[in-house]
């Protein structure tokens, strides 16, 4: 299962039935769950933990140092959950001290080909990034996302969940979750129909949901009076929606 040409460092850890082509290096301080799948010529540096059942294809750089110039070789971490498919050429770079000295990964995320995730990103669970995807560092996604190729999220952006972003989209203020984006500087286009359909909400859902993104963008209402009425319709669905609006720090994007 492990090839003889690979370089693995003594101190890392590595758990049942996990495969490691040829020319791959682990380093120190790396440990790897049960039942993984480490291609050839991928790179994996420490202090980095990944779960069980993940793939990660040839030439990927995970746990690197850093390149914000303010990292200075501190022992920052990075941590990746469970089932996650890490494609050819992705770079995933730990934490750094200004922040919880973490970039942290959930479950069941596709990265394509040539992704970047920086320093500090945080990164929930069931999230697509095509290819040439670039997450700045500090950035928050939450689940069920959907990033199209080559689009660039600035820094210490946040991504809410089942939101969508088209191609070449690039990111510089919040996406409320729900809302399907898409430009240069991104802008709000429509709701994620479609998205909240194949998990399974209803039709009176996915309708709340359409007269808040309305209230919200296509009302001529200040945002504290658009929160209000949303808070009107009574939906549960909407209540992390709102939360995010409330708590956005860079602002959300705006038509």
């Amino acid at each position: 299962m492990i090839h003889e040409t690979a370089i693995i460092d003594p101190s890392a850890k590595l758990g049942t039935n996990v495969s490691v082509g040829p020319w791959t290096v682990i380093g120190p301080d790396v440990v790897i769950g049960d039942n993984c799948d480490i291609r050839s010529h991928v790179v994996l540096k420490g202090p980095t933990t990944i779960g069980k059942n993940n793939t990660i294809y040839q030439f990927a750089s995970v746990g690197e140092d850093c390149q914000d110039k303010k990292y200075d070789g501190e022992p920052t971490e990075l941590e990746i959950g469970d089932n996650n498919v890490i494609r050819e050429s992705v770079t995933i770079h730990r934490g750094t001290v200004q922040d919880n000295s973490l970039t942290k990964i959930g479950d069941n995320n596709l990265f394509m080909a040539y992704v970047h995730v920086a320093h500090d990103c945080v990164i929930g669970n069931d999230n697509i990034f095509a290819n040439q995807v670039t997450l700045a560092g500090h950035v928050h996604v939450g689940d069920w996302v959907i990033l199209g190729g080559m689009s660039g999220v600035h820094q210490f952006c946040h991504i809410g969940s089942h939101s969508f972003a088209a191609v070449n989209s690039i990111i510089v203020q919040d996406i409320p979750p729900f809302v399907m984006a898409q430009g240069h500087n991104a802008k709000p286009r429509t709701i994620n129909s479609e998205g909240l359909k194949r998990r399974g909400y209803t039709p009176e859902q996915i309708q709340n949901v359409r007269r808040a993104y309305k209230i919200l963008y296509r009302s001529s209402l200040t945002v504290d009076e658009a929160l209000e009425g949303i808070s009107a319709l009574n939906e549960p669905v909407l209540d992390g929606f709102k939360a995010f609006v409330e708590n956005s720090s860079r602002g959300i994007i705006r038509p």
